[in-house]
C-alpha cells in the first residue's frame, strides 16, 4: 500500500484530565481489575475525541490545523457523572457536558481528510464522550460488574483547557505525547492574523 521507508503512526486526540481526577479514575480502574480479574489499562485516563492512522510526514500539517482549532476554541467546564455501559463489553464514566465537546468535535471533523492515510482508513470519531473503565470484557465480567456499577455513583469536574495529540508506532503499546494544544478562545480576527 505504501512505499517502503514511510512510517505510519497511530494517533489519538484527547482531552487530558487534571491529576487529581486522573488518580480518582485510576483507583476505580485498579479496583475493577482486582474485583473482576481484568487487566486494567495502565495508561492515563482521558477523554478520546478521535483516533486515526497517518504517515508521520503529515504530522506537522495536522498539528498546524489543530493549533488553529485550539486558538478559536473556548475552555469549558467538563462534568463527569456516574457510569454507563455498552452492553456485553464496556463500562465507562459518562460525560455530562456534551455541547462544548460536540463543537470541538465538529471543528476537528472539518479537517478529517488530513486524518486518514487513504479512503479505506478513515478517522474514528467517538460519537459519545466517555471515559473508559474497562473494555473488551468477557460476558461474565460484564454481567457481574454491571450489576455493581449500574448502581454506583461518580462525580467529577474540571476545566478542559487543552488537547493532547498522542502517537505510537503501528504495533507498539505505549503512547507518546506529540504536543499539548491550548484552547485559547481568541477572536476570529486574531486567528486570521495568526494564519498569514
Amino acid at each position: 500500500m505504501f512505499l517502503p521507508g514511510y512510517t505510519i503512526n497511530e494517533y489519538k486526540l484527547v482531552i487530558p484530565l487534571p491529576e487529581a481526577l486522573e488518580q480518582k479514575i485510576h483507583h476505580i480502574r485498579k479496583d475493577f481489575g482486582s474485583s473482576y480479574q481484568y487487566r486494567a489499562d495502565p495508561g492515563r485516563p482521558h477523554l478520546t475525541l478521535v483516533m486515526f492512522s497517518q504517515l508521520e510526514m503529515v504530522e506537522d500539517r495536522i498539528l498546524q490545523k489543530l493549533k488553529t482549532i485550539g486558538m478559536g476554541a473556548r475552555p469549558f467546564k467538563m462534568e463527569l457523572k456516574d457510569f454507563g455501559s455498552y452492553p456485553a463489553h464496556t463500562i465507562f464514566i459518562k460525560v455530562a457536558t456534551r455541547e462544548a465537546i460536540k463543537e470541538l468535535m465538529s471543528s476537528v471533523k472539518d479537517i478529517q481528510r488530513l486524518l486518514r492515510t487513504d479512503t479505506e482508513h478513515k478517522a474514528y470519531f467517538l460519537n459519545e464522550p466517555v471515559i473508559s473503565i474497562a473494555r473488551k470484557l468477557k460476558p461474565w465480567q460484564y454481567e457481574k460488574a454491571w450489576l455493581e456499577y449500574s448502581h454506583r455513583q461518580f462525580t467529577g469536574r474540571c476545566i478542559a483547557d487543552s488537547l493532547l495529540l498522542l502517537k505510537r508506532k503501528e504495533g507498539s503499546i505505549s503512547w507518546q505525547i506529540v504536543q499539548r494544544i491550548e484552547l485559547q478562545d481568541m477572536p476570529v480576527q486574531a486567528k486570521q492574523q495568526q494564519l498569514f
